[in-house]
């Protein structure tokens, strides 16, 4: 089993490489520790003080994650988060706040916000919040999970070709296979049909849009069939696949 060197399962992008996490406070004797803990999982890891550096870092970095301070020098923690989202719309965002009040909670969740803690918090909580966050969004894979790819409930082994969701088999031929596998290896991001050409058929993009069209059009009825859907289209910019969170 591949672990971290605090012993817990390595986590990773689907595609393999180190997660990436942005973290957000202007205490930065507390930065300092909240990277190192999240270095530690082998994560890609930066800090910010304050809003403006925090959207700097998050247009060179495209994390996967933030943990985001409320209370922030320049502007608020929900101001950053509307930004981000501007930048990366399928981040994932953990608030750190030193206040409990209720409407705090409220605010964040509806300011677009996964999960919150607050401060004072251990350094595990907050490394197991972001573990669980990138696991449930599909933004993350365990490495000892071995050749497969996992979005929500969706599961494929590369090595068997077997694909489940739910735990119920799902029967694809080989062109369907490999377009389910591009969307696996890139959850949340939209793909465009040129780049679905591209990789899946390799073709120059021109007059083949149909091809794309059909074969998600197979991929929905065998995936998203009686099921909440996890394919999505974008109009006029392609095509992705979410996670069902519940």
């Amino acid at each position: 089993m591949n672990t971290t060197r605090s012993g817990r399962p390595a986590l990773t992008r689907p595609d393999g490489t180190p997660l990436r996490v942005l973290v957000v406070d202007d205490d930065p004797d507390l930065a300092e520790v909240l990277t190192g803990a999240l270095r530690y999982e082998g994560w890609e890891v930066r800090a910010a003080g304050d809003g403006a550096s925090a959207l700097a870092a998050a247009r060179e970095l495209l994390p996967d994650a933030v943990v985001l301070d409320v209370m922030l020098p320049d502007t608020d923690g929900f101001a950053v988060l509307r930004s981000l989202h501007r930048v990366k719309p399928d981040v994932c965002v953990l608030f750190l706040t030193a206040r409990d009040a209720v409407e705090d909670r409220i605010a964040g969740i509806t300011a677009g916000g996964d999960d919150y803690v607050t401060k004072p918090f251990s350094l595990e909580e907050v490394v197991a919040r972001v573990r669980g966050l990138l696991r449930r969004a599909g933004m993350a894979r365990q490495l000892d999970e071995g050749p497969r790819l996992i979005v929500g409930n969706l599961v494929m082994d590369e090595e068997s070709h077997e694909v489940t969701r739910g735990g119920e088999l799902i029967e694809l031929s080989p062109t369907e296979f490999e377009l389910l596998r591009f969307l696996m290896r890139n959850p949340r991001r939209v793909l465009s049909k040129a780049q679905i050409l591209d990789r899946v058929w390799s073709y120059d993009f021109g007059g083949r849009a149909h091809v794309v069209e059909l074969y998600i059009s197979y991929l929905r009825k065998k995936v998203d069939a009686g099921r909440e859907p996890m394919i999505h289209t974008v109009r006029g910019a392609g095509y992705v696949l979410k996670p069902v969170i519940k």
